[in-house]
């Protein structure tokens, strides 16, 4: 992180993150030779999102500015999936909001108006909603902090990341996704985590790393720290999303897959998801004004059931194909997945249908029972798709 301002509103001044937050971000501003970081105080966030939403890019500044506040709704919810597509039965955790890398792809360049970091500061209230839902739960619940933020981007600054490790361990019924495409992995180390911690990776190619996430580790990078990872004991995941079509990217990525089975194991490795590139119509003009070089925005592109351009379905399938293939001639007992799609890409690529398993949620439950020591309860399956699944059958281009 380069924060350039921070902002407090009032509710967050009383807690004590938020003191520990300015006094470590102030620390590292002295340590890299850079003057102290000014700290506005607020009544609302109304004064934050105005004073970025007059920046000439208003995405770039919202990442270098700071707003610590509160969180006053539910800190556990569903992801956001939708009936059309096969959803994995997410449960995000919400700590935090933007992100410091810089993706040309990222949705929540325009997901958020405007962008801007935000740190929700009152832990306690998270943790005593974590207690509540973990001892009332009698089925496997997986959770992530990676879906609106970074799960480590924030290590730097607050020691959320070895509490909820923490917490976690002591459990049995759930496990903590961390996913990243950073190299922050110290927190972690020297942690009893009993395996409830899953430190995951997105990863992409050389080519799409280079030209499309600025900010983010190298590929050999994040791998090393997998490795380091899973020395510590930790279950791994990686998560392929977005797959990115061009000349030479099956090559590109059937060697990524290669290098990540050259460096951990297998047997460690809890899941793989697969999720090609797709978009709501508002971010294609942020790409272009922000990434002019970039033309991840001009393929073949068909709007699907869910609103979001998704590459046409032929296309889709077969670069599945080349992944599924690459991985299942290295670990071919690896659970790999799709994030968001339908029962005929299902079929065509991996010649099941979740259902046929007893639905995509159970699947995964049953890998993190298997490998992360639970002892909870899978899901049970109830289809209540099927209509969306019959009309995307019948849609073969979405």
């Amino acid at each position: 992180m380069r924060i350039t301002t921070i902002y407090i509103d009032k509710p967050a001044e009383k807690y004590s993150e938020s003191a520990s937050i300015i006094h470590n971000l102030q620390s590292l501003a002295a340590r890299a030779g850079r003057a102290g970081i000014p700290v506005i105080r607020v009544e609302d966030a109304s004064a934050v999102y105005q004073a970025v939403s007059g920046a000439p890019d208003s995405v770039e500044t919202g990442k270098q500015v700071l707003f610590l506040t509160t969180h006053n709704g539910r800190f556990l919810k569903p992801c956001p999936g939708t009936r059309y597509y096969r959803c994995c039965g997410y449960q995000i955790l919400n700590i935090a909001g933007f992100c410091s890398l810089d993706c040309s792809y990222c949705i929540l360049q325009a997901y958020f108006h405007p962008p801007v970091l935000q740190c929700y500061v009152n832990q306690a209230d998270m943790f005593k909603e974590l207690d509540r839902v973990l001892g009332n739960t009698g089925r496997v619940m997986r959770i992530g902090t990676g879906e609106f933020t970074d799960s480590l981007i924030w290590n730097d600054v607050t020691d959320l990341t070895r509490r909820l490790i923490d917490r976690f361990s002591v459990q049995d019924r759930a496990v903590l996704e961390l996913k990243t495409k950073t190299v922050n992995i110290e927190p972690l180390r020297r942690m009893t985590h009993n395996r409830k911690t899953i430190a995951a990776w997105s990863l992409n190619t050389e080519t799409v790393i280079r030209t499309e996430e600025r900010g983010s580790a190298s590929l050999s990078q994040r791998l090393e720290a997998a490795a380091a990872c899973e020395q510590m004991g930790y279950p791994l995941a990686f998560h392929f999303d977005p797959i990115i079509l061009y000349d030479g990217c099956e090559a590109e990525y059937k060697a990524v897959i290669e290098h990540l089975f050259a460096s951990v194991s297998p047997e460690n490795v809890v899941w793989i998801s697969l999720g090609t590139f797709r978009f709501m119509p508002a971010l294609k003009p942020l790409i272009e004004d922000r990434f002019p070089s970039s033309t991840i925005a001009y393929g073949e592109f068909v709007a699907g059931m869910d609103r979001k351009m998704r590459y046409f379905k032929p296309l889709r399938i077969r670069i599945y194909k080349a992944i599924i293939a690459a991985i299942r001639a290295i670990a071919p007992d690896v659970l790999v997945y799709f994030c968001m799609e339908d029962d005929e890409v299902w079929e065509k690529c991996m010649g099941f249908v979740p259902a046929e398993q007893g639905g995509l949620p159970a699947m995964l439950d049953q890998s993190a029972v298997a490998r992360c020591n639970l002892s909870a309860a899978p899901h049970i399956f109830i289809d209540e798709s099927r209509d969306a699944t019959v009309s995307s059958v019948n849609n073969p281009s979405k």
